[in-house]
């Protein structure tokens, strides 16, 4: 699994997605012109590589935000899995997925409002 995140990041770090036609394009946004709420994440990651932190920001906000979270949850299995002494358990309660669910539909109708700020959160 590490290997497999290693060579994926290797490749996003390498291969600008705003210039390469190796990534794919966003399907819902192909359809319709609007921005899901994943646009503009693997631009964000691969400037995020090259430590651009404000320019992933600007691509989006919401995978920035999310990545201690991931980054944690993959720590954590990780060590998990390799028999090493884990991290805490963070107990989630199931309002939070709800809550997380309710973030990601807003941030994608938010970042399609034409008006500002709302459309800063576009890429």
């Amino acid at each position: 699994m590490l290997a497999a995140i290693g060579a994926a990041c290797a490749l996003l770090f390498a291969l600008d997605p705003a210039r390469s036609p190796l990534y794919p394009r966003c399907v819902f946004h192909l359809l319709t012109s609007l921005y899901c709420p994943g646009c503009g994440s693997l631009r964000a990651l691969h400037q995020l590589l090259h430590g651009h932190v404000l320019t992933a920001f600007g691509l989006n906000a919401l995978v920035v935000l999310s990545l201690p979270f991931v980054a944690y949850g993959l720590a954590a299995s990780v060590l998990r899995w390799a028999g090493l002494k884990p991290l805490p358990r963070v107990h989630v309660p199931a309002w939070a997925g709800w809550a997380l669910l309710g973030a990601v539909v807003a941030f994608g109708v938010l970042r399609n409002l034409p008006a500002w700020p709302f459309s800063r959160l576009a890429p």
